[in-house]
């Protein structure tokens, strides 16, 4: 007799007890074990106790805040985390990709939303731990192995978050296609909708990791009025003269407007 697998297990970090409710509630009606916890310490020492399945995660804690937070839990071990910011400025989204999170959610949500993108981030996170060992992607220095879920570059490894690692291996397997940022959210994340933003700030966290020089970018590249295409001979291409320079600007001017493509 086949048995059911048991719930995620979710662990909400927040100290607004309101919101907290919430999203507890909205989650549990979608099948999930949910934990609370208001604030940094306590959410360590639940997840320490028990490791939670995915941790919803809030930006602005008191005392130990959310980055503290997220990037301790990433050095004990590996688990997907959704941060929660009050606030739409794009350093905090990049300052929490950073430290490890796998996705954001800017105050105020759509609990339903919500559960979406949780939904989404575990399946990704389970099916990172396959029981066929794929083969290895490769190219441009770079390999990555879907199997142990290490990158390199040029033998060195990478750090990568869980949506990086699936952004840089879906570029790698479709080398020389553009491909834009609704395709991209519907085929890395499995959104059918979503804040593209989501896209362009993976786009540039990773950049920062493969390319040589993230400000002229030569591997993923802004294909003007699509979205994005790996280039596997970029690394060896000069890239001369006005088209050089075009491509500069339009990444300089993609970069102010959220990579509108």
């Amino acid at each position: 007799m086949s048995m059911e697998a048991p719930p995620a297990r979710i662990l909400v970090v927040d100290d607004d007890p309101t919101v907290s409710e919430v999203v507890a509630q909205y989650l549990r009606r979608a099948g999930f074990t949910v934990e609370e916890a208001g604030d940094g310490p306590t959410a360590l020492d639940r997840a320490g106790r028990a490791r939670p399945d995915l941790v919803v995660l809030d930006l602005m804690l008191p005392g130990l805040d959310g980055l503290e937070v997220c990037r301790r839990l990433r050095e004990a071990g590996p688990v997907p985390v959704i941060m929660l910011t009050a606030r739409g400025d794009e350093d905090d989204r990049i300052a929490g990709l950073e430290v490890g999170a796998d996705d954001y959610v800017t105050k105020p949500f759509s609990p339903r939303e919500l559960v979406l993108r949780v939904t989404s981030v575990l399946r990704r996170s389970r099916d990172a731990r396959p029981v066929d060992a794929p083969r290895v992607l490769a190219g441009a220095g770079l390999a990555l192995d879907p199997a142990t879920h290490r990158a390199t570059k040029d033998g060195r490894e990478l750090t990568l978050t869980l949506r990086e690692f699936d952004l840089l291996a879906h570029f790698l397997r479709h080398p020389g296609q553009a491909h834009g940022r609704e395709e991209l959210m519907r085929e890395v994340w499995g959104w059918d909708f979503g804040d593209l933003s989501t896209v362009t700030v993976h786009v540039r966290r990773l950049r920062a990791k493969v390319e040589t020089d993230p400000g002229r970018p030569r591997l993923i590249q802004t294909v003007w009025g699509v979205g994005y295409r790996f280039d596997p001979t970029g690394a060896e291409d000069a890239r001369a003269g006005s088209e050089d320079g075009r491509t500069g600007v339009e990444d300089a001017r993609t970069a102010g407007a959220g990579d509108t493509a």
